[in-house]
């Protein structure tokens, strides 16, 4: 619910207490109907009119207790998000670099099991260029994995280390 339509909703309900509480101070301080009136109604005395000020003064102060409650109870509910959430998306992220570079680690472990088994075309450039050039390309992309491999733990332990 936002604020607006809060807002409105407690100043209703306020009003519709302050009228209750009035009539029924106006009925407290009314006589007894079961008795027999001596004269004729008097007219709403200064008690009655007493009793709607403090009325109106508790609805305003109620008011002013509902905006504070409800203030604290937002900066209340952002600081629960940020001592729960906060740890939980660190770690998640930690968690998900280490994730990555798993995978890094295991297509730079492919790549270099693909060298491994070419490694006999190295000096073979005349005779067999696709094997060379297979060769190279292995190499080249174990290494570019191993760089991604540890870059992401690397990161993985700052990021977990800044939390701290």
């Amino acid at each position: 619910m936002d604020s607006v339509r809060f807002g409105r909703a407690l100043g209703f309900g306020a009003r519709a207490a302050a009228k209750t509480l009035a009539t029924a101070v106006d009925a407290a301080t009314s006589p007894n109907p079961s008795t027999k009136p001596a004269a004729a109604p008097q007219p709403a005395s200064r008690p009655v009119q007493t009793a709607r000020v403090n009325v109106a003064e508790q609805v305003a102060r109620a008011a002013s207790q509902v905006k504070q409650t409800s203030e604290n109870l937002n900066r209340g509910g952002k600081q629960f998000g940020r001592s729960v959430w906060g740890p939980f998306v660190r770690l998640s992220g930690v968690l998900w670099l280490e994730f990555t570079g798993v995978f890094f680690g295991i297509f730079a472990l492919f790549a270099a099991n693909g060298a491994w088994k070419l490694r006999e075309h190295l000096h073979q450039t005349a005779l067999n260029h696709d094997g060379h050039t297979r060769f190279v390309t292995d190499i080249a992309m174990a290494v570019v994995f191993t760089y991604f491999c540890v870059s992401s733990f690397l990161r993985a332990k700052r990021r977990e280390r800044k939390g701290r």
